[in-house]
């Protein structure tokens, strides 16, 4: 493995875990469904995402 695969690696992990990533797929997808509509902020999104999920508990047991 090199270094640059290593970064990659390193790099792809910390975007999965940190959400970057969902937010990018989230772009993606909204621009393919609603081509005329404007792309939501990062934090319009993080503030839709939490609104969803305080209105859509879902049970957890731990």
């Amino acid at each position: 493995m090199t270094a640059r695969n290593w970064v990659r690696g390193v790099r792809w992990y910390l975007r999965e875990l940190t959400g970057e990533a969902e937010y990018d797929r989230y772009c993606e997808r909204h621009r393919r469904h609603h081509p005329a509509a404007p792309v939501p902020t990062r934090r319009e999104y993080d503030a839709q995402r939490t609104s969803y999920r305080e209105q859509h508990p879902e049970g957890r047991c731990c």
